[in-house]
């Protein structure tokens, strides 16, 4: 079994007035007629595009601390025994999409994540294609109201870029952490007194 580093997420900082995903959800909702709601539709529709930016930019965070962890691990395998030019960041990416361990699946649950593979992938492929959050005003309202489509198609071009292969979930395991999370172990590890 190789034991791969662990994938560190950090918080997402929201970035100030441009919008609260929750809202941009009860937005969408109402603008769709699920949810009663007295604003205008122009209102409801703004305050979607500014939700839904919200959730993009969250993703390409995701997708820096997820681009991160999959050069770690490129860099840790070709340094050891499982050395093998065909596994590469795509063969890391399928594993973390896919099929994570056990303990990083219930972790996510316990975290409130209920779909680690579209949360993971459009990760990815929303990375793929902004290395930093664009302005607000530079994305399409069509982008913001189907970023997900897009990202899904994105994260299918980034696993074609190169051959790879696949890996053995069993033989290939790895930890998730919070950023606070992971500090606070090391600071324990480092300082046995204090705990």
């Amino acid at each position: 079994m190789s034991q791969l580093p662990p994938l560190i997420l950090h918080p997402f900082n929201g970035g100030g007035d441009t919008g609260d995903p929750l809202e941009g959800v009860k937005a969408s909702l109402s603008l769709q007629g699920m949810l009663g709601s007295d604003e205008e539709d122009s209102v409801l529709y703004r305050r979607m595009l500014a939700g839904r930016y919200q959730e993009v930019r969250m993703l390409i965070f995701l997708g820096k601390d997820i681009f991160r962890w999959l050069r770690q691990c490129v860099e840790h395998v070709s340094a050891g025994q499982d050395a093998d030019a065909r596994i590469v960041e795509q063969s890391f990416a399928a594993l973390v999409v896919e099929e994570p361990p056990d303990p990083v699946k219930r972790k996510l649950e316990a975290w409130g994540v209920t779909d680690r593979r579209a949360v993971f992938s459009r990760a990815i492929g929303i990375h793929s294609l902004f290395s930093d959050p664009p302005g607000a005003e530079t994305l399409s309202p069509i982008f913001l109201r189907n970023y997900h489509r897009f990202a899904d198609h994105a994260f299918i071009c980034f696993q074609h870029l190169k051959a790879f292969t696949p890996l053995d979930p069993k033989r290939f395991q790895f930890e998730i952490y919070a950023s606070e999370e992971y500090a606070r172990m090391l600071s324990d590890q480092w300082n046995p007194a204090t705990t």
